[in-house]
C-alpha cells in the first residue's frame, strides 16, 4: 500500500500515526491509524514510530506500506519548555504568555519587570528550550527589556531567545545576543499599543524554533531519519486546526481532556455587547492548559475535587477500590464509570477557567458590570478531541454536558442548550494542524469529514 502522507503525533507515552491519501485531489482520504508506546526514554523515537506504523498496517489488508512524506507533532522529550519575561504583568507579560501557550509551549517561568539574581537562578534551574523576551509598547519604555536581555546573557545559558518587544530595542538586543553567542529570533511586538495584542507573529517564530530544538532533544536525535516534513508542538498543531475550522464554520472552542492535562482552545472575537465591559484585551485565538486536570496522572486530583463519598453514591461503586486498579485506558465497567465522571469534571473545570467572567462592582454611582477574561459568548460550536472525548462510550453525552456548563449565567459563555457539539471522530486534529502547513485545502476537507460536517449540515 502506498499513501501520500503519514502524520505522527509523538506523545509523552503514546505515539499515534495517521495515514492520508489523495492529497492534491478533490477527495483526500483518511486511510488508517496506528499507535504504539513512545520510545523517547528508550533513547530512540524511531522505534515507537515504526511500531505505530506497523500497527497501522495491521488495521488494513495490506502487507507493506510506503509513503511520500512523514510529518509530525510532538509533546515528548518534555514538550516545548519556555520562559516568559516582560514589563507589566497584565500587559506585555500576559500577551507573551498567550502567544507561547497558543503555540503549544509549557511555560516554566514568568517574570515581570527587571529580573533579579534569584530570577536568574530560577531561569538556570528551569533550563528552558526557548526564552521569550517582551517589554514596552512600540516607541514606549525601552530600559526593562534591554536590562533583562543582559541578565539572560549573564546567566551563562545559550538558550535561543525570541524578542517580541519594543521595536526600538531590536538593534541593542541583537548586539547583546551576538556578543554572548545566544541564538536570537525577532518577532513583531506582542503588545505594540495599549490594549492591542499581536500574537500570531510570535507563534510562527516559536514553531520555527521548535523544529530546530526538537531534533536535538534526547531520544529525538534521529527523528529526521523518518520525518521529512514539518514538526510542530502538538498543542500548537491543534490550535492551527482550530483556526482552520474557524475560517469555515465560525466561532468555536476545542477541548482535549488527556491523561495529564486538559487543554482548551478558543477562536473568537467575542460579542459586541461585551466589548465595552472588557477590562483587558484578549487574543482572538487563545489556549489554556490545566496541569492539574488529567484522567490518569492527575486522576487523584479529580477524585479529591469531587469527593470519594460523592462518587461512591453517584456511581454506586467503591471508588477507593477502583482507584487501586485504575488504568490509563479503562478495562472494567467500574473503571469506565469513574473515568467518564472524572472526564466530565475535568471538562467543566477547564472550560470554567478558560472562559471569562462577569463581575458586579458597586460604586458611588451605582452598580457597574465588568467583564474579565476571554469572552466566549459568541461561541457556537464546541469540538471534542483527544482520546477521552472521542473514544469513551458516552463521549457525546459528556461533551454535551460540558457545553452546557454556564448554569450560573455569569461565565462569558453561551447559555445551556445554545452551543452545538462536534466530535473529532477520527481523532486526527493534531495531525490536521501539521498537515495544514503543507496542504490547507486537503487538511480542511479531512477535518470536516472527521467532524461529519456534511451530515450536520443536512
Amino acid at each position: 500500500m502506498h499513501v501520500n502522507v503519514l502524520v505522527a503525533e509523538i506523545g509523552s507515552t503514546t505515539t499515534i500515526v495517521n495515514a492520508f491519501d489523495g492529497l492534491g485531489s478533490t477527495a483526500p482520504s483518511f486511510v488508517a491509524q496506528g499507535k504504539a508506546p513512545t520510545t523517547v526514554l528508550d533513547g530512540d523515537v524511531r522505534i515507537g514510530l515504526q511500531n505505530a506504523v506497523d500497527d497501522l498496517l495491521s488495521h488494513t489488508d495490506e502487507h507493506a506500506l510506503t509513503y511520500d512524506r512523514m510529518l509530525a507533532s510532538g509533546s515528548a522529550a518534555g514538550g516545548l519548555k519556555m520562559t516568559v519575561h516582560g514589563l507589566v504583568r497584565d500587559m506585555t507579560v500576559r500577551a507573551a504568555e498567550a502567544a507561547a501557550l497558543g503555540a503549544g509551549a509549557i511555560i516554566v517561568q514568568t517574570t515581570a519587570g527587571k529580573m533579579n539574581e534569584f530570577d536568574v537562578e530560577d531561569l538556570n534551574a528551569a533550563r528552558p528550550n526557548l526564552i521569550l523576551l517582551a517589554g514596552g509598547t512600540d516607541y514606549g519604555e525601552r530600559e526593562t527589556a534591554v536590562y533583562n536581555m543582559r541578565m539572560i546573557a549573564n546567566s551563562g545559558l545559550k538558550t535561543p531567545v525570541i524578542y517580541c518587544g519594543n521595536v526600538q530595542n531590536r538593534t541593542v538586543i541583537s548586539h547583546i545576543a551576538g556578543e554572548n553567542g545566544i541564538p536570537l529570533s525577532i518577532a513583531d511586538n506582542v503588545y505594540p499599543k495599549l490594549d492591542e495584542l499581536n500574537v500570531e507573529s510570535v507563534r510562527r517564530v516559536i514553531h520555527a524554533m521548535f523544529e530546530k530544538h526538537i531534533v536535538n532533544a534526547p531520544g529525538m536525535e534521529h527523528i529526521r531519519d523518518m520525518v521529512n516534513g514539518s514538526i510542530l508542538p502538538t498543542p500548537g498543531s491543534v490550535m492551527l486546526a482550530a483556526q482552520l475550522l474557524y475560517d469555515e464554520i465560525g466561532d468555536l472552542a476545542v477541548i482535549d481532556i488527556g491523561g495529564a492535562t486538559t487543554d482548551v482552545h478558543s477562536v473568537t472575537d467575542g460579542s459586541v455587547d461585551i466589548v465595552s465591559m472588557m477590562t483587558t484585551p484578549e487574543p482572538k485565538a487563545k489556549r489554556t492548559v490545566e496541569g492539574d486536570l488529567g484522567l490518569y496522572i492527575n486522576a487523584h486530583n479529580l477524585v479529591d475535587r469531587i469527593g470519594v463519598d460523592v462518587l461512591d453514591r453517584e456511581l454506586m461503586i467503591d471508588t477507593a477500590s477502583v482507584m487501586r486498579e485504575y488504568l490509563p485506558i479503562p478495562k472494567t465497567e467500574n473503571q469506565f464509570k469513574l473515568t467518564e465522571r472524572l472526564c466530565l469534571e475535568a471538562g467543566l473545570v477547564a472550560l470554567d477557567r478558560h472562559a471569562g467572567k462577569l463581575r458586579h462592582l458597586y460604586t458611588p454611582q451605582g452598580r457597574r458590570t465588568i467583564a474579565e477574561g476571554k469572552d466566549l459568548t459568541a461561541i457556537r460550536w464546541l469540538v471534542g478531541t483527544g482520546g477521552a472525548l472521542t473514544r469513551l462510550p458516552h463521549h457525546t453525552a459528556l461533551l454535551r454536558a460540558i457545553a452546557d456548563c454556564n448554569k450560573s449565567r455569569m461565565q462569558l459563555f453561551p447559555s445551556p442548550g445554545t452551543v452545538r457539539t462536534l466530535v473529532d471522530n477520527d481523532y486526527i486534529m493534531a495531525s490536521i494542524g501539521v498537515l495544514s502547513k503543507e496542504d490547507p485545502d486537503a487538511a480542511l476537507r479531512l477535518l470536516k469529514e472527521s467532524i461529519r460536517w456534511d451530515t450536520i449540515q443536512h
